[in-house]
């Protein structure tokens, strides 16, 4: 004896998943319990919170209360010599950003510079021929500096003529010439015998 089973389809937007429920029209959620879907909420939020700290994270400024100049004129112009001057111990932060004793140390040279009436030019030229051009976050282009800002490009340049080289020294390898009668003849034997 054959069953045979009937199937009925449903009427648009009586199933759960595709209508409103319970919790109202929510088919990308359909068929998850409410704890689920709490946690997928709580998973997204700490992802957006965790993007925002990471795209929006400031460096933490290193001046210390007792360093800073009364006058708030003088105190942005010691901020923005020392923006552009590096410590020499951390190498990738400017004065500002490090906490090392000789960044201390140079951010009171500047504010001294600054307090004995030195503008902003002879202060950034008192801490340059002191320290050398090393202690600028922006070297000058010159002659000893040539190979640090030309290095990228030679690099880059270095880069694709060994690329290219690579590529076409494969390129350029000769096809293998085509089998004489001779050989053919052999190849067939060798195929025929391994078929055997």
């Amino acid at each position: 004896m054959t069953t045979t089973n009937n199937v009925v389809p449903a009427k648009a937007g009586t199933h759960r998943s595709a209508g409103w429920g319970a919790d109202g029209w929510v088919p990308a959620l359909a068929g998850t319990t409410t704890k689920s879907r709490r946690r997928r909420l709580y998973t997204l939020l700490g992802l957006l919170v965790c993007f925002w700290v990471f795209t929006n994270a400031y460096p933490a400024h290193a001046v210390r209360p007792d360093e800073m100049l009364a006058d708030p004129n003088l105190e942005a112009r010691a901020r923005d010599i020392s923006k552009d001057l590096r410590c020499l111990v951390c190498r990738n932060q400017s004065l500002d950003d490090s906490d090392a004793d000789l960044a201390h140390d140079l951010r009171v040279l500047v504010r001294d510079r600054i307090m004995a009436g030195d503008s902003n030019d002879e202060t950034f030229a008192y801490v340059r021929a002191r320290y050398g051009d090393f202690v600028l976050l922006k070297p000058p282009f010159q002659g000893d500096t040539l190979l640090l800002w030309g290095g990228p490009l030679l690099i880059l340049v270095l880069g694709g003529v060994a690329a290219r080289r690579f590529y076409r020294g494969r390129a350029t390898v000769p096809a293998p010439p085509p089998l004489s009668a001779d050989e053919q003849q052999r190849l067939a034997t060798i195929l025929k015998g391994s078929e055997s």
